[in-house]
């Protein structure tokens, strides 16, 4: 399975009281849910791909209002052809259901994204946000390239009182429309994690803040490798620039008529052709900085270019 997947099967396994399995279900509903004519009859629709929901709803319906809904599996003809669990309600029980969680809007046919009381405690704001998730959420596994939670719905309102519950643990989600709804998300890493341990999601936040760990690690160590490539590679090209004006200007004039302190840094530079500066420092008994060694290497390559411009006059 998917690690969203996997997520939203550990969510299912969470025992909870009464209200926040309420406040959960109100969510699924409000993201999820409508009204449909069927055969004739009005009844209460949920349909979701993940085995694990489809058994959370039918659980809370039978344990919370004592009441059996019908279960239909059909296949998907497009795209992955993945199973689509449908959980039906007729139309009494449904509206006995309904008004027992608080909603107040009319029955007809259509989604149930409005209408609904916005939780209160703590327990049943987490349990709403779970819900939410196991209607609509799906999550980037830890490895992949970005960080990505979102939870979607068709209903602009549902999806503002999602934003603002989710807001109000600091969590700085975002809402964009999107085809055929909107969603709220979040993109950073520490976020998500936040948002996994605020549900519930024990076990994916250790798997998802491992590999993140991981992931940050070695990032660290590539860019760490990276800047050493870096300095090793203009520690050559300087070595390798400075090799040729001093042999240049041993050929064309002799190191012996420089002055004391560039014969003695040409010298030192021939004998340790790949040392980097604060090596030949030490050579020097650091006697010269590496600045002032810098310097003499300047010096050296202004003669070499005046003796270039001679020849070439």
């Amino acid at each position: 399975m998917s690690f969203a997947a996997d997520t939203k099967k550990e969510l299912t396994q969470i025992s909870q009281q009464s209200c926040c399995a309420r406040s959960e279900l109100r969510a699924i509903l409000g993201l999820g849910g409508c009204f449909a004519t069927i055969d004739g009859r009005r009844q209460l629709l949920v349909e979701t791909e993940n085995v694990a929901t489809a058994r959370r709803i039918y659980t809370i319906l039978k344990e919370q209002f004592e009441t059996r809904c019908e279960v239909v599996v059909r296949k998907k003809m497009r795209l992955k052809k993945n199973n689509v669990y449908a959980i039906r309600l007729p139309g009494a029980p449904a509206e006995s259901v309904l008004e027992q969680l608080g909603w107040t809007g009319a029955v007809h046919d259509g989604p149930l994204a409005a209408n609904w009381p916005k939780p209160d405690d703590d327990c049943c704001k987490r349990a709403f946000l779970r819900g939410s998730f196991l209607a609509g959420g799906s999550v980037n596994a830890p490895g992949s390239p970005s960080y990505h939670l979102e939870i979607y719905t068709v209903s602009e309102p549902m999806a503002r009182v999602v934003l603002e519950l989710m807001n109000e643990y600091e969590l700085h989600a975002r809402l964009t429309p999107r085809k055929k709804g909107h969603i709220v998300y979040l993109k950073e890493g520490e976020k998500i994690v936040d948002f996994l341990n605020l549900i519930g999601a024990v076990q994916a936040l250790l798997k998802f803040e491992d590999t993140r760990i991981l992931k940050g690690m070695r990032n660290q160590v590539n860019r760490l490798v990276n800047c050493e490539t870096a300095n090793l590679n203009k520690t050559i090209t300087a070595a390798v620039r400075q090799l040729e004006n001093i042999q240049y200007i041993e050929h064309r004039l002799g190191l012996q008529q420089l002055p004391d302190n560039l014969r003695e840094v040409a010298e030192l530079r021939l004998r340790y052709p790949e040392a980097n500066l604060q090596e030949l420092c030490r050579r020097l008994g650091n006697r010269v900085s590496k600045s002032g060694l810098n310097h003499r290497f300047r010096k050296l390559g202004e003669i070499a270019d005046r003796l270039r411009t001679n020849r070439t006059t």
